[in-house]
């Protein structure tokens, strides 16, 4: 019979007897008791219990030992740098350090080496997203602590990330920008959300504010959420035919069923919808993002060009795309130097009867 209560896990022993397990936040807890009875429901509550993620409140004074790792993120918490992170970053930082937090809170920071946090990188090594991303945690954590003078040393910086193949979200292609404008048409909503995404550079997150408000004469002119830094782009003739076709009552761009902006999180939904309906699940919102980065590279735009487009604020972002660009332009002027008629031409005596390509004249 199928259990259908969350986190529950089955295996079978190697007696042919069922077993059931709570799996949840890294946990596995044996259910012994008999389904069906009272002590099942008992049982299974107390797992619950147990394998709950405590969370602990940053704002309570002495809740933790001064000079534990707790006691230090329970600082970072409330510092400025921690709150100048936004949205989903945020979030996300907040959901890796509570968990090093339950986990690993009461060791004392100061004593942490290198080898300390591989081992903390190495805990989600299955996961080598999730590692790196408890590793760069912990390095903007100790990069803080340094500054603040809670901390001599960065002990994170040490430590490399694990290498990935994973690029992450897939940068579309020119021929699949096509397919989902043949299935939905090149005046729906969906073409013209592609449209605002892809000749704005926007994120999904800045996307479901931008309006009309945003609009000046002929640029567009927005702030990035993430990163704080204005954008003024030039509207294209494809984003002014996309803006001219946007109901003027509407107070954004794009607008749910309802009439109603869409939160960041509803869009995201709504495109994998309309990929999904043309038969590109592999493709995302984001993946438009790195598709007009991709673009204007490979035709010649410059890192600090990218910069101004998408709101970066390092070079970093910019030059894996203008590299990728540069081996691209590189190899294809290049490739003629493994043509064999340079090499025999290169090395042929000046008195050679046969040239590579052609009859040298007899020499006199």
């Amino acid at each position: 019979m199928k259990i259908n209560l969350r986190y529950i896990s089955e295996d079978m022993d190697r007696h042919g007897n069922m077993r059931l397990y709570v799996r949840r936040n890294g946990r596995k807890i044996r259910i012994r008791e008999r389904w069906g009875t009272e002590g099942f429901v008992a049982a299974y509550n107390n797992a619950l219990a147990e394998t709950e993620r405590p969370k602990f409140n940053p704002t309570v004074g002495g809740a933790a030992l001064r000079g534990s790792l707790r006691w230090l993120l329970e600082r970072y918490f409330v510092s400025a740098e921690f709150k100048q992170l936004r949205g989903s970053t945020q979030r996300v930082r907040r959901g890796i350090l509570d968990n090093l937090s339950v986990t690993h809170g009461t060791k004392p920071f100061a004593r942490m080496e290198p080898r300390h946090v591989r081992q903390f990188r190495d805990e989600k090594a299955e996961l080598p997203e999730a590692a790196n991303g408890r590793l760069k945690a912990l390095r903007q954590v100790f990069k803080w602590a340094v500054e603040a003078g809670h901390a001599e040393r960065n002990p994170a910086t040490d430590v490399p990330y694990i290498k990935t193949s994973s690029e992450g979200f897939h940068t579309w292609t020119i021929d699949e920008v096509y397919q989902y404008l043949n299935h939905h048409g090149t005046t729906s909503k969906a073409a013209r959300a592609l449209t605002f995404l892809l000749y704005t550079g926007a994120a999904r997150g800045d996307l479901v504010d931008l309006g009309r408000q945003h609009r000046r004469n002929d640029r567009l002119v927005f702030k990035r959420k993430k990163t704080r830094v204005e954008v003024e782009i030039p509207i294209m003739r494809e984003l002014r035919a996309a803006i001219e076709a946007t109901p003027p009552d509407q107070l954004t761009f794009i607008v749910t069923e309802f009439g109603k902006p869409f939160t960041p999180a509803g869009f995201g939904n709504k495109m994998r919808y309309w990929c999904d309906q043309a038969e590109l699940p592999h493709c995302s919102a984001h993946g438009l993002r790195k598709a007009g980065a991709t673009l204007a590279a490979n035709n010649g735009a410059t890192a600090h060009q990218l910069m101004a487009i998408f709101g970066w604020t390092t070079l970093k972002e910019a030059e894996r795309y203008t590299r990728r660009a540069d081996r691209k332009r590189l190899a294809n002027t290049g490739m003629h130097f493994i043509s064999l008629g340079q090499i025999e031409n290169e090395i042929a005596p000046p008195d050679a009867e046969v040239a590579v390509g052609g009859t040298k004249g007899s020499k006199k």
